[in-house]
């Protein structure tokens, strides 16, 4: 893989700045603790850092060792279950095969955790469940860094999970006599990129059906707005609902039982994540289940193939999503 940029200072070159050795440095710079260090040479040694702009390189570091980088990991805020820990779980061994190491991060509000990595380690890609949105997108894009995540079609293995997700709860719906649908936005708008990519399967499989447009509304976490959004759908003709989670379609139930309505009767809903409580909830939820082990036993190969690894692995299965039929359809 290319080296983008001009050449980094080095580790020796903060150590020739501050006057100190290269392993003070290192103590200074990674924090390590058991060292008699003093703070005017800690305070030289990140004051020279600054000054050349060094920034520890793991990329660097692994390839020195004979390794190929590092690969950034991102899970997601919202909850499907074990699914995205278990991808990374099984990622970090297979890449350790290759001498590559997996950071894990965490999606945060700013998205600033992933824009520092991509500064400090200079990965050679990254991946994760979802693609990246604003800050953290940008920052990627703009290092010329591949981003291959579970959802793109460069995964040809579970296809595109969006439309493939979209086509089951679609090909349901109408097969229980529902043809103008709606989407339930959940209200919290860290959460809103996960809606638009379930609601972008949905709309193009809708158009391949020749269905009418899906009309899209959102409903606050704690439900205070859900029997007026309701409302609305019911008033506008739609006789289902698709929802962007489970949670946020047991928002929707509660906003049919507080307008005075009956799923699915006069609305029909339908979640997606399958998680353990769709089974409780009044009436039961109708939902698509993802399968981890499919998944990760597809997927992992996948983006090894797709970061240039060979992998034997069997790439074709389809089955990593399932839908579970219950009584809110």
């Amino acid at each position: 893989m290319a080296t983008r940029g001009a050449a980094r200072p080095t580790k020796a070159d903060v150590a020739r700045l501050a006057n100190v050795s290269t392993a003070t440095v290192s103590y200074v710079l990674n924090n390590v603790s058991g060292q008699t260090i003093s703070a005017q040479t800690r305070a030289t040694v990140h004051a020279a850092a600054e000054k050349l702009g060094y920034r520890p390189n793991l990329a660097a570091r692994n390839l020195a060792s004979g390794g190929s980088g590092v690969v950034l990991y991102v899970v997601p805020r919202t909850d499907m279950g074990e699914l995205p820990l278990a991808v990374g779980s099984h990622m970090t061994t297979a890449l350790a095969r290759h001498g590559i190491v997996l950071s894990l991060q965490l999606e945060t509000d700013d998205g600033q955790n992933i824009v520092d990595a991509v500064a400090d380690l200079n990965p050679m890609a990254v991946t994760g469940v979802f693609p990246l949105t604003g800050a953290a997108a940008a920052a990627v894009e703009k290092a010329g860094i591949p981003q291959i995540y579970l959802g793109s079609e460069k995964l040809q293995a579970l296809g595109s999970l969006h439309v493939t997700v979209g086509e089951m709860r679609i090909d349901h719906l109408v097969s229980r006599g529902h043809s103008r649908l709606a989407f339930a936005y959940n209200g919290a708008e860290v959460l809103r990129p996960l809606g638009d990519y379930w609601l972008a399967g949905l709309r193009e499989v809708a158009q391949r059906r020749g269905l009418p447009e899906i009309t899209a509304g959102t409903v606050a976490p704690d439900g205070s707005d859900a029997a007026d959004a309701v409302r609305a759908w019911v008033a506008d003709d739609r006789t289902a609902v698709c929802a962007q989670s489970d949670e946020t379609a047991f928002v929707v139930l509660h906003g049919i039982r507080s307008a005075g309505l009956r799923c699915p009767d006069d609305l029909a809903v339908m979640g997606v994540d399958a998680i353990p409580l769709g089974a409780v909830s009044g009436p039961p939820l109708t939902s698509v289940g993802f399968d981890a082990k499919t998944i990760v036993d597809t997927a992992v190969p996948a983006m090894m193939a797709e970061l240039g690894y060979p992998t034997d692995a069997d790439l074709s299965r389809t089955d990593a999503a399932t839908l579970i039929v219950r009584a809110s359809t």
